[in-house]
Protein backbone atom coordinates (compact mmCIF):
# COMPACT_ATOMS: atom_id res chain seq x y z
CA UNK A 1 0.00 0.00 0.00
CA UNK A 2 2.82 2.47 1.11
CA UNK A 3 3.73 1.93 -3.12
CA UNK A 4 0.24 2.70 -4.22
CA UNK A 5 0.06 5.64 -2.28
CA UNK A 6 3.68 7.38 -3.41
CA UNK A 7 2.89 6.43 -6.59
CA UNK A 8 -0.44 8.71 -6.27
CA UNK A 9 1.58 11.32 -4.74
CA UNK A 10 1.48 11.17 -1.45
CA UNK A 11 4.29 11.01 1.17
CA UNK A 12 4.14 8.23 3.07
CA UNK A 13 5.98 7.50 6.60
CA UNK A 14 5.63 4.36 8.52
CA UNK A 15 6.13 3.36 11.80
CA UNK A 16 6.74 -0.54 13.26
CA UNK A 17 4.46 0.01 16.08
CA UNK A 18 2.59 2.62 18.02
CA UNK A 19 5.10 3.69 20.12
CA UNK A 20 7.15 4.68 17.31
CA UNK A 21 4.28 5.71 15.61
CA UNK A 22 3.25 8.26 18.48
CA UNK A 23 6.46 9.76 18.16
CA UNK A 24 6.90 10.26 14.29
CA UNK A 25 3.28 11.90 14.78
CA UNK A 26 4.67 14.04 16.98
CA UNK A 27 8.05 15.11 15.17
CA UNK A 28 6.56 15.19 12.03
CA UNK A 29 2.96 16.44 12.35
CA UNK A 30 1.49 13.97 8.95
CA UNK A 31 -2.15 15.56 7.30
CA UNK A 32 -3.06 11.92 8.39
CA UNK A 33 -2.31 9.19 9.84
CA UNK A 34 -3.62 5.66 8.97
CA UNK A 35 -3.61 2.64 11.76
CA UNK A 36 -4.06 -0.69 12.30
CA UNK A 37 -6.14 -1.40 15.26
CA UNK A 38 -3.96 -4.67 15.93
CA UNK A 39 -0.33 -3.55 16.07
CA UNK A 40 2.23 -5.20 18.15
CA UNK A 41 3.07 -3.51 21.80
CA UNK A 42 0.10 -1.11 21.63
CA UNK A 43 -3.01 -1.35 19.52
CA UNK A 44 -4.45 0.96 16.72
CA UNK A 45 -7.61 2.50 18.97
CA UNK A 46 -5.09 3.12 22.16
CA UNK A 47 -2.65 4.89 19.85
CA UNK A 48 -5.19 6.94 18.34
CA UNK A 49 -6.69 7.76 21.98
CA UNK A 50 -3.35 8.97 22.78
CA UNK A 51 -2.95 10.85 19.65
CA UNK A 52 -6.54 12.73 19.97
CA UNK A 53 -5.74 13.65 24.27
CA UNK A 54 -2.36 14.93 23.06
CA UNK A 55 -2.71 18.49 21.72
CA UNK A 56 0.46 18.59 19.21
CA UNK A 57 -1.72 15.79 17.85
CA UNK A 58 -4.89 16.09 18.39
CA UNK A 59 -6.12 17.44 15.17
CA UNK A 60 -4.43 14.90 12.73
CA UNK A 61 -6.98 13.09 11.50
CA UNK A 62 -7.14 9.36 11.81
CA UNK A 63 -8.37 6.21 9.01
CA UNK A 64 -8.81 2.93 10.48
CA UNK A 65 -7.29 -0.15 8.21
CA UNK A 66 -7.88 -3.49 9.76
CA UNK A 67 -8.81 -7.02 9.46
CA UNK A 68 -10.34 -7.51 12.49
CA UNK A 69 -13.99 -6.23 10.98
CA UNK A 70 -15.60 -7.46 7.47
CA UNK A 71 -16.44 -5.11 4.99
CA UNK A 72 -20.35 -6.03 5.44
CA UNK A 73 -19.51 -4.80 9.56
CA UNK A 74 -17.88 -2.06 7.97
CA UNK A 75 -20.92 -0.94 5.96
CA UNK A 76 -23.16 -1.78 9.15
CA UNK A 77 -21.35 0.42 11.45
CA UNK A 78 -21.36 3.39 9.21
CA UNK A 79 -17.51 3.02 8.37
CA UNK A 80 -16.63 4.32 11.84
CA UNK A 81 -15.04 3.22 14.82
CA UNK A 82 -14.97 6.12 17.68
CA UNK A 83 -16.08 8.69 15.45
CA UNK A 84 -12.71 7.54 13.15
CA UNK A 85 -13.33 6.70 9.73
CA UNK A 86 -12.23 3.05 9.13
CA UNK A 87 -11.99 0.62 6.16
CA UNK A 88 -11.88 -3.33 6.46
CA UNK A 89 -9.13 -4.78 4.75
CA UNK A 90 -8.46 -5.99 2.20
CA UNK A 91 -9.19 -2.57 0.78
CA UNK A 92 -9.08 -1.45 -3.11
CA UNK A 93 -6.45 1.15 -3.31
CA UNK A 94 -8.72 3.37 -5.36
CA UNK A 95 -11.43 2.95 -2.47
CA UNK A 96 -8.73 3.90 -0.09
CA UNK A 97 -7.37 6.77 -2.01
CA UNK A 98 -11.02 8.83 -2.13
CA UNK A 99 -11.54 7.70 1.55
CA UNK A 100 -7.70 9.88 2.20
CA UNK A 101 -9.18 13.26 0.13
CA UNK A 102 -12.92 13.23 1.19
CA UNK A 103 -10.97 12.88 5.38
CA UNK A 104 -8.72 15.59 4.06
CA UNK A 105 -11.21 17.61 2.14
CA UNK A 106 -9.52 17.60 -1.03
CA UNK A 107 -11.43 16.84 -4.37
CA UNK A 108 -10.42 13.53 -5.66
CA UNK A 109 -7.22 13.44 -8.16
CA UNK A 110 -8.10 9.95 -10.04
Amino acid sequence: MDRTLGRKGFRVMTAPNGQNGIALAKQRHPDLIILDLSMPGMGGEEVAIRLKDDPDTAGIPIIFLTGLFSQEQQVQRGNKIGGQVFLAKPVESQLLIDVIHEVLNQPTAC
